[in-house]
């Protein structure tokens, strides 16, 4: 299992030597942008961008039902 991204570096940002979206499988997509989310929910937890709270919960809840939604079509 990999670890979640520092919280200075901006998630699903790949060095130039990463793989390009492109070559990304569906499942491998769908496993970074869950990264991504529990990413964001860990920032929020963690009291960052205060004055942005509710709306980031809003989206973090949003992206996981679209994640399950699109995982389920992928099984």
């Amino acid at each position: 299992m990999t670890s979640a991204p520092s919280p200075d570096v901006e998630p699903g940002v790949e060095p130039a030597s990463g793989n390009a979206p492109a070559e990304l499988s569906n499942a491998e997509l769908l496993r970074r942008l869950s990264d991504d989310r529990l990413w964001l929910l860990q920032q929020i937890d963690q009291g960052r961008w205060p004055s942005l709270r509710l709306d980031l919960a809003a989206l973090e809840r949003e992206l996981g039902h679209l994640l399950e939604r699109a995982a389920d079509r992928l099984d």
